[in-house]
């Protein structure tokens, strides 16, 4: 079976024949005695509780709330750290455990792709994926078989789920933008990426990175001892006030998209924006790159989806021989 997987610092995703999942990139080591039931207080149920020969974790929305909290925003916790496999068996939890083996694509952040570690990097993640995976869930056993890694960067998936339909193929006027020059701009909790793809080849200097994703925004209001994933969880339930920073951390944002492209995105044939700081910055986005902009439904799940795309494109390529 063919899985997309998009292990994001904010959200891990994953997307296949089933649709997708979005989960919160929330971990915390699971130990200590639990509070029961107080009279006058409402019991919650915690997230699920994942197993590996690395201890317990709590995983998903809620964590923090549960164990000692595991915030690891270096690039390394990406090529087989115990909290990144933690995520990675959780969501797997979530989806459905697969009975058949998997052959999984991944999207990384485009600067774990970039200079002389590229390549180790490329390798460290499927030697980390690839393989027999067993696991324990809320204490039921499971396990997995992982057939296959490949290994590519997230605005790579941002850009096959803009050219391609659900099915694969690529109409007609995608192609003819797949032709020109298509820019790319992923903004997620870690990093912002930025690709330029002219007819299907990188322009190489087009092509950037940093960590300027919504962390950088959370850091800015961060006055109050929370955890990242509890702030990113005030955030997406509304009950943060960003107004007075938000400004602050879109001027860094485009800034830093202005030194990188200046005005070269009117040559364009479309921007396509996406991550979860799409939502945050849309109308500024939209404002900047006008009628070049392309923000799809759902941009926090459009890579693990554009991946998976890519996946049937290459499938209806077998079938007719090519």
């Amino acid at each position: 079976m063919n899985l997309a997987f998009d292990p994001g610092y904010g959200n891990i995703k994953l997307f296949g024949p089933e649709g997708g999942l979005v989960m919160q990139s929330a971990v915390a080591v699971a130990g200590g005695a639990r509070i029961r039931r107080m009279t006058g207080l409402r019991v919650s149920r915690p997230p699920k509780c994942v197993q590996t020969g690395n201890g317990r974790f709590y995983t998903g929305e809620g964590a923090h709330d549960w164990g000692r909290p595991v915030e690891n925003l270096d690039f390394g916790r990406l090529s087989g750290s115990p909290e990144m496999l933690a995520l990675f068996l959780g969501a797997i939890s979530r989806y459905g455990v697969p009975p058949d083996p998997l052959n999984l694509i991944v999207g990384l952040p485009i600067t774990t792709l970039m200079g002389e570690n590229a390549v180790r990097t490329q390798n460290d993640v499927k030697a980390f994926l690839q393989g027999v995976h067993t696991w324990e869930v809320d204490g039921v056993v499971c396990n997995v078989v992982v057939e296959s890694v490949k290994v590519t960067s997230q605005p790579v998936g941002a850009m096959f789920d803009f050219l391609l339909t659900d099915e694969g193929e690529m109409p007609l006027d995608r192609r003819l933008a797949f032709r020109g020059e298509i820019g790319i701009l992923g903004i997620g909790m870690n990093t912002l990426d930025l690709l330029v793809v002219r007819n299907g080849t990188p322009v190489q200097r087009f092509t950037a990175g940093e960590t300027l994703g919504v962390r950088r925004l959370l850091e800015l209001m961060n006055n109050g001892g929370y955890s990242l994933a509890e702030m990113d969880t005030q955030l997406r339930a509304g009950s943060l006030n960003t107004a007075n920073l938000l400004s602050v951390w879109e001027s860094e944002v485009l800034g830093f998209v202005e030194r990188a492209r200046g005005v070269s995105f009117r040559r364009f044939s479309r921007v396509v924006i996406t991550g979860g700081g799409a939502k945050l910055l849309r109308k500024s986005l939209l404002l900047r790159f006008k009628d070049k902009a392309f923000v799809p439904d759902e941009p926090i799940i459009a890579t693990a989806r554009g991946l998976f795309k890519y996946t049937r494109k290459l499938g209806r390529r077998t079938e007719r021989g090519g």
